[in-house]
């Protein structure tokens, strides 16, 4: 209780510590009248009030004591303002912190945005190129049925369903079964590469003059995927990947063949099916020997095959002729209309055999 007497007693007389001994004695008076346990007989606190008040009276008119008082107090203030220094330099550190903290979680929400809405323009460019594929996969079968309608309806009426065709000569001999499903995906190939070593493939312009030397390509509908380098964004990106429709599989089939091939540009580059194996009617392709390393130069033969059967035609004066030209526009796939020609004129000599 007497250290706190000490310490509050310039407190409890409203003085400063300047202030001479006439000074102490008139505030104390002053103040003594005012919390008298006289003037508040009902306060119960009034007494110890009263008792505080004479306890500072009488140290303040002590000079040893009121000198201890006075060095203490100065201490303790030059104490307060030595402190008061440092504290402003924690201060100004802490608020650099935060402040430091606060533009790392900004950066890292603008980083997690830029991410999400780099993966939503993905998913809409890949959308959209699918969309564009069908329309013009819907255009070019509706242009096909325009141009030849009459080959159409006999198409539609002798092959069987699931693009599955058969070719059987009028004798019983087996020319040739094809029996394959082709997919969407049979005439696309996909790429991968080191963004680090090919700094100019970035776009679909980009690859075109690279790929073009295979055959034509349907550039609106290529899909560029970049991966960046999510522990340090500020480096290249670690790999990068593209997916390429041709407009013919033989052409999608020269591209794959020459993957890794320096000779065509493509030294570093990996060239691979879009569905991750080769498609079953590239399979039936090659053993046919419609394919070759160069879609360019290897294009399907039937001449061997339509000069067999035409011998035999000789004994039948009412079989069709086998037309000489070819219809001006053929389809992508790998099945010449020669060979779709031959096996309806063969159907048509068995039934007038049968007959």
């Amino acid at each position: 209780m007497a250290d706190t007497q000490e310490q509050n007693a310039y407190e409890l007389l409203e003085i400063e510590i300047t202030a001479t001994e006439p000074e102490i004695k008139k505030a104390y008076r002053q103040k003594s009248l005012k919390v008298h346990p006289d003037r508040h007989p009902n306060n119960p606190d009034a007494a110890h009030k009263f008792h505080l008040l004479n306890s500072a009276y009488e140290l303040l008119l002590d000079p040893i004591k009121k000198t201890a008082l006075d060095n203490k107090i100065k201490a303790d203030q030059a104490r307060k303002l030595r402190f008061a220094g440092l504290n402003n330099k924690r201060k100004a550190m802490l608020e650099e912190l935060e402040r430091s903290e606060q533009e790392f979680k900004k950066a890292k929400v603008a980083e997690r945005e830029a991410k999400a809405m780099r993966l939503r323009e993905e998913e809409r460019i890949k959308e959209e190129g699918k969309k564009m594929r069908e329309e013009r996969e819907m255009a070019m079968k509706k242009e096909s049925e325009t141009k030849s309608p009459k080959g159409k309806e006999k198409e539609t009426e002798e092959s069987p369903p699931s693009s599955k065709l058969s070719l059987v000569s009028p004798w019983s001999t087996r020319l040739t079964l094809i029996h394959v499903i082709v997919g969407p995906l049979d005439n696309t190939v996909r790429i991968k590469w080191t963004p680090a070593n090919f700094p100019e493939l970035k776009t679909s312009p980009s690859l075109t003059p690279l790929f073009s030397q295979f055959g034509t390509m349907d550039t609106a509908s290529i899909v560029i995927s970049i991966k960046p380098n999510k522990k340090n964004p500020s480096k290249p990106p670690k790999s990068a990947s593209a997916m390429i429709p041709f407009i013919d599989v033989q052409d999608a089939f020269s591209a794959v063949m020459a993957s890794g091939r320096k000779d065509r540009g493509l030294q570093g580059i990996e060239v691979t099916w879009a569905a991750g194996q080769e498609p079953e009617f590239v399979q039936w392709l090659r053993s046919k020997g419609r394919l070759g390393l160069s879609a360019r130069t290897s294009s399907p033969s039937v001449t061997s095959k339509a000069s067999e059967p035409t011998g035999s035609f000789s004994s039948f004066p009412d079989a069709p002729s086998l037309p000489t030209e070819r219809p001006a526009s053929p389809p992508s796939l790998g099945i010449d209309y020669a060979t779709i020609t031959l096996m309806h004129a063969l159907d048509e000599a068995k039934e007038k055999c049968e007959t």
